[in-house]
C-alpha cells in the first residue's frame, strides 16, 4: 500500500512523521499526506472519510493549515452512525471556532442531534455546542438545551448545564429562561449534575441581577444545608479525595455562597455558622483541605462584616504562611494584602511570620511579603519593622537589594518620627546598599540634613565614620562629600556633640583625604567627582592651611577630557589663586533648604505657572494643570530654589532672575568680564547655556577691593557647567544689562498716545509666523493692546493650537481667547488673539515677553518657543 494514500492508517502517518530527522522532512511528509487527503475528498471517498479527518486533526495539532477539511466535518456530522458523528464533532471542535462562517451550516444538524433518541449522540451535540457556540447558534438552540436540563440521564443534564453556561455568556438576555431550570439542579443528588448546576447558578448571578436576587431569597438556606451535608457526610469511596468527601463540591458551593452573601446582610448571617464549621473542621494537612480553607477564607472576607469570622479567616492565612508549600504561602500573602484593608489589626498579629517570608528563598514570595510589610507599617511599629528590614538588607541577595532598599527608604521617609532617627536609618541604608539608592532619595536626605541645624555636626561625623568602611557605596560618598564640604569645620572641631556619641579626632588633612579618596574611587562617576571638586573649593576657605594641597588636587583635572570637570577645575583654581578676599563670601554655607518645596516638587505637584487665554488655568499636554500666573523664570527653566528677592528700585535683572542687585553707595563698578562663548554672570547664576570654549581658561574679574558686598554662595550639589550662586552686586544698572544682550531699560521718552506703531514679526519658524499689531488706550499709557496674528506656513492643518506667554514681574499680562484653535494650512485663514500688557515700570523698563506655542499635526504634539526683546521703543518708555 502506498504509504501516503488515503488508506494509510493514522498510526502509520504518525510513525512516518516521528521518523523525520529534520523539519524539512516533516513538512514533506505532511505535504504528501495532505495531497492524498485532498485527492480522497475530491473522489468523495466515504470509506476513509473518518480516517482522513483523524489525520487532519493530528496535522492541525502540529500547526499546519487544515482549513480544506472543514466541510468533511459537516459531512461526517450529517452521517447516521455514532462513530462517524463522534469523529465529525471532534473535528468540528478542533478545526473550527465560532468565527468561521461555515459554522452556520451545522446549526440544523446540531438541532436534529439535540432531539435524537440516542442519548450519546445528544451528548456529542451538547459537547460541540458548549465549545464553539456563537451568539446566533445560542439564540437558535437555547430552547433545546433548556429542555435537556430536565433529561432523564444525569450525564446529559450535566452536559446541558455546561452548555447553558456558554449560552448565557454569549447572550446574557437569555439568562431569564434558565433561572428556574438551573435552580432545580441545586436539589440534585448526583454530584456531577449538582456541581454543574451550582456553576450555572454562579454565572447566572454574574450576568443577571434578577437571578441573583431570586437565588439569594429562595435558595440560600438550601445551599447552606447542602454544604453542611457535604461537610458532615461519611466516607464515600466514589467522591473521597485525601479523606475529604468531594472537595470540588465544597469549593463550588463556597463560591456561590460568596456571590450570594456579598452586599446582603441577611444572606451573610444565614451562612456564618456553616462557614465557621468549614473553617474549623477541615483538615489542613492535605492539599484538598487547603483548597477548601482558601475558598472559605475568601468567602468570609467577601460577605458582610462579621468580626469573629474574619479573625478566624486571617488566622487560617497565618497558618498558611508556615506551610512548606510555596504556592500556599504565596496565595496566603495575596489574600492578606486584601484583608489588611478590612482588618489591619488582625493581620498585624502575624507580622513576625510575614517578616520571615521576606527572608524566604523564593523571589516571588519575598516581593509579595515585602509589599505586605510595607502596607503594615504605621507610626507605632515603624521602628521595629525598619530595624528588621535593614538587618536583613545586610545579608539579602543582590537581586533583592534594589526592591528592599526602595521600600525601606519609602518607609523611613513616610513614617519618620524624628529627624535624627531618619538620618540614622538612611545612613544605615546608604552604608549597606548605597549603590541601589535612587537619586531622589539621597537628594531628600541632603534636604533634611540641611534643615536640621542642630544635627549638622552629628551627621557629618556619622558620615565620616561610614565613609571609612563603605567608600564604595556611591550614594553614601555623594552625601558624605556634600556634608564635609558644607560642615567640614564642624567635623574637625567636634561642634554640636550629642550625648549619644563619642568625640573623634579628625584633622583638616584627614578631611581633605576623604574627598581625595572619593575622587579616586569613583573616577568614572561624573556627579561624584564634580561634587568633590566643589567640596574641595569650600574646604579651601574653611581650612586655609590646606589651601595649597587642595589647589594641587583641583589642578589635576584641568586637562580632563570631560568639559564639566575641566571647567570646574580651571574656575576653582582661579578663585583660590586670585580671589582669596572674596572666596569666603563666595563659598559660605548653603542656606537651609526648604523640605516642603522639595517634597512638592518631587511629587510633581509644584505649579509652574503660565498665562493662558482668559486668565484661566490650562491643562498642558503632559497632564499637569498650570495656573494663570506667568513668571518668565518658568519658561526660561531657571531654578526657583533661590530666596525671594528683596524689593528694590534696581534693574530688570532682579525681576528676571529673582536675585537682588541693589546698587551699593560706592562708585566702583563691576570689573571687566572676559567671555568664552557665554556670559560669566549667567554662568555664576547657574543658567544652563551652551559653552563653546575658545580658550583653555576663563578669567573671572570680580569687583574691586573697595567693593565689600558679598558676591556669591556656591552650592556643591550644582550640576551646571560652572558655579551655582545667589548673587548680590554693587554694580551699576547699565553694565549689568549689557551682559543680557541689551535687555536693559530704555531711555525715557515722552509719551505720545497718537503714535502709529509698526507691526512686529514676533516669531517666525519654518512652520509658524506670529505677527503683533500694537495700539494704546487714550489716557492709559501704561497699557499696550496687542493683536497677535498666527499664520500657518506648512501644507498641514494645525489643531489644538495653544499660545502661552510669560512676562517679568513688573508686567501684567492678560490673554483673551483666540478666534479659533484650528489653524488652516498654507496661510489660508490666519487666526487672531488679543493680549493686554500693563507696565508698572512705564518709562523705566521696556516690554519683554517669552512665548510658547503648542499644536498638533496629525495627532502628533508639536512645541515651539520664542522670545521678544525688540518691542517698539515708544511702547514702554
Amino acid at each position: 500500500m502506498n504509504p501516503f494514500s488515503s488508506g494509510t492508517r493514522l498510526r502509520d502517518m504518525i510513525r512516518a512523521i516521528r521518523a523525520c530527522k529534520t523539519a524539512a522532512e516533516e513538512r514533506a511528509v505532511v505535504r504528501k499526506e495532505c495531497a492524498a487527503i485532498r485527492t480522497s475528498m475530491n473522489e468523495n471517498d466515504q470509506d476513509y472519510r473518518h480516517r482522513n479527518l483523524a489525520k487532519l486533526m493530528f496535522i492541525h495539532m502540529l500547526g499546519y493549515p487544515t482549513h480544506f477539511g472543514q466541510m468533511e466535518c459537516l459531512k461526517l456530522i450529517a452521517s447516521a452512525g455514532f462513530p462517524e458523528k463522534r469523529i465529525g464533532y471532534l473535528g468540528l471542535m478542533l478545526l473550527l471556532d465560532e468565527r468561521q462562517e461555515v459554522l452556520m451550516l451545522v446549526t440544523n444538524s446540531l438541532k436534529q442531534d439535540l432531539n435524537h433518541s440516542n442519548q450519546y449522540i445528544v451528548g456529542l451535540a451538547l459537547c460541540a455546542l458548549g465549545n464553539i457556540c456563537s451568539a446566533e447558534m445560542a439564540r437558535d438552540l437555547a430552547p433545546e438545551v433548556e429542555r435537556l436540563l430536565q433529561f432523564r440521564d444525569p450525564n446529559v443534564r450535566k452536559k446541558a448545564a455546561l452548555c447553558s453556561i456558554r449560552i448565557i455568556k454569549k447572550v446574557p438576555d437569555l439568562s431569564e429562561n434558565f433561572i428556574n431550570p438551573a435552580a432545580a439542579l441545586l436539589k440534585e443528588k448526583h454530584h456531577g449534575v449538582l456541581i454543574t448546576g451550582i456553576q450555572l447558578c454562579t454565572d447566572l448571578c454574574k450576568v443577571s441581577p434578577e437571578a441573583l436576587e431570586f437565588l439569594r431569597k429562595k435558595h440560600t438556606d438550601g445551599l447552606v444545608k447542602t454544604l453542611k451535608d457535604a461537610v458532615n457526610s461519611p466516607y464515600t469511596p466514589e467522591y473521597d479525595i485525601a479523606g475529604i468527601a468531594d472537595p470540588f463540591l465544597h469549593i463550588r458551593l463556597l463560591k456561590l455562597l460568596r456571590v450570594l452573601g456579598q452586599g446582603d446582610a441577611d444572606a451573610s448571617d444565614a451562612m456564618n455558622d456553616i462557614l465557621a464549621q468549614v473553617a474549623t473542621k477541615t483538615e489542613s494537612k492535605k492539599n484538598a483541605g487547603n483548597a477548601i480553607l482558601y475558598e472559605c477564607v475568601e468567602t468570609i472576607m467577601s460577605i458582610e462584616d462579621n468580626g469573629g469570622l474574619r479573625v478566624l479567616a486571617i488566622n487560617i492565612l497565618g497558618r498558611f504562611l508556615s506551610n512548606r508549600d510555596n504556592n500556599i504561602r504565596y496565595v496566603a500573602l495575596n489574600m492578606l494584602m486584601k484583608a489588611i484593608t478590612v482588618d489591619a489589626q488582625a493581620v498585624q498579629r502575624h507580622r513576625a511570620t510575614i517578616l520571615k517570608c521576606v527572608k524566604d528563598s523564593d523571589a516571588s514570595i519575598q516581593k509579595r511579603a515585602l509589599e505586605l510589610v510595607y502596607a503594615l507599617v504605621n507610626d507605632t511599629n515603624v521602628k521595629p519593622l525598619t530595624k528588621e528590614l535593614i538587618d536583613y538588607l545586610e545579608v539579602s541577595d543582590q537581586e533583592f537589594k534594589g526592591d528592599l532598599t526602595d521600600k525601606i527608604c519609602s518607609i523611613v521617609e513616610k513614617f519618620s518620627p524624628e529627624k535624627i532617627w531618619y538620618i540614622d536609618q538612611m545612613l544605615r541604608v546608604l552604608n549597606e546598599a548605597g549603590n541601589f539608592v535612587k537619586d531622589e532619595v539621597w537628594h531628600a536626605l541632603i534636604v533634611v540634613i540641611s534643615s536640621a541645624s542642630d544635627l549638622h555636626g552629628y551627621t557629618v561625623r556619622a558620615l565620616y565614620k561610614a565613609f571609612q568602611t563603605s567608600s564604595e557605596q556611591e550614594s553614601l560618598v555623594r552625601v558624605a562629600v556634600w556634608c564635609i564640604g558644607e560642615y567640614g569645620d564642624m567635623l574637625v572641631n567636634n561642634v554640636g556633640m550629642l550625648d549619644i556619641e563619642d568625640p573623634i579626632m579628625v584633622t583638616e588633612s584627614d578631611t581633605v583625604d576623604v574627598i581625595k579618596i572619593a575622587i579616586k574611587h569613583h573616577a568614572l562617576d561624573l556627579t561624584t567627582k564634580a561634587m568633590a571638586l566643589m567640596a574641595l573649593l569650600k574646604l579651601s576657605s574653611r581650612f586655609p592651611s590646606c589651601s595649597e594641597r587642595i589647589k594641587d588636587i583641583i589642578v589635576q583635572h584641568k586637562g580632563s577630557f570631560v568639559l564639566e570637570l575641566q571647567q570646574r577645575s580651571l574656575e576653582f583654581n582661579s578663585i583660590i589663586e586670585k580671589h582669596q578676599k572674596i572666596r569666603s563670601a563666595l563659598v559660605e554655607r548653603m542656606p537651609i533648604l526648604d523640605e516642603a518645596t522639595f517634597s512638592t516638587r518631587r511629587a510633581g505637584l509644584l505649579p509652574a505657572a503660565v498665562s493662558t487665554s482668559g486668565g484661566a488655568s490650562l491643562d498642558i499636554p503632559n497632564g499637569v494643570a498650570k495656573p494663570s500666573a506667568a513668571p518668565l523664570v518658568d519658561l526660561l527653566d531657571l531654578s526657583d530654589d533661590l530666596p525671594a528677592p528683596s524689593s528694590s528700585d534696581g534693574d530688570f535683572l532682579q525681576d528676571l532672575l529673582g536675585v537682588d542687585l541693589s546698587p551699593a553707595p560706592t562708585q566702583s563698578g563691576l570689573g571687566q568680564i572676559q567671555k568664552a562663548g557665554t556670559d560669566v554672570l549667567l554662568d555664576l547664576l547657574s543658567i544652563r547655556t551652551p559653552v563653546q570654549s575658545s580658550s583653555p581658561t576663563t578669567e573671572i574679574l570680580l569687583p574691586s577691593q573697595n567693593d565689600k558686598s558679598p558676591i556669591a554662595t556656591l552650592d556643591a550639589r550644582s550640576s551646571s557647567s560652572s558655579l551655582s550662586a545667589q548673587a548680590t552686586s554693587s554694580a551699576r544698572a547699565a553694565p549689568m544689562m549689557d551682559l543680557l544682550d541689551g535687555f536693559g531699560p530704555s531711555p525715557l521718552k515722552p509719551e505720545d498716545n497718537g503714535s502709529v506703531y509698526p507691526s512686529l514679526v514676533a516669531f517666525e519658524s519654518s512652520s509658524l509666523r506670529i505677527t503683533f499689531n500694537f495700539s494704546k488706550q487714550p489716557g492709559n499709557p501704561q497699557t499696550t493692546l496687542i493683536q497677535a496674528t498666527f499664520t500657518n506656513l506648512t501644507p498641514n492643518v494645525f489643531t489644538d493650537l495653544i499660545f502661552q506667554a510669560a512676562v517679568p514681574k513688573f508686567l501684567q499680562l492678560h490673554l483673551d481667547p483666540a478666534s479659533s484653535n484650528i489653524l488652516p494650512a498654507s496661510g489660508n485663514g490666519p487666526i487672531t488673539q488679543n493680549l493686554r500688557v500693563t507696565n508698572s515700570q512705564h518709562g523705566k523698563k521696556s516690554l519683554l515677553m517669552r512665548m510658547r506655542m503648542s499644536y498638533k499635526i496629525d495627532n502628533k504634539d508639536m512645541l515651539e518657543e520664542g522670545q521678544i526683546n525688540n518691542f517698539p521703543q515708544d511702547l514702554g518708555s
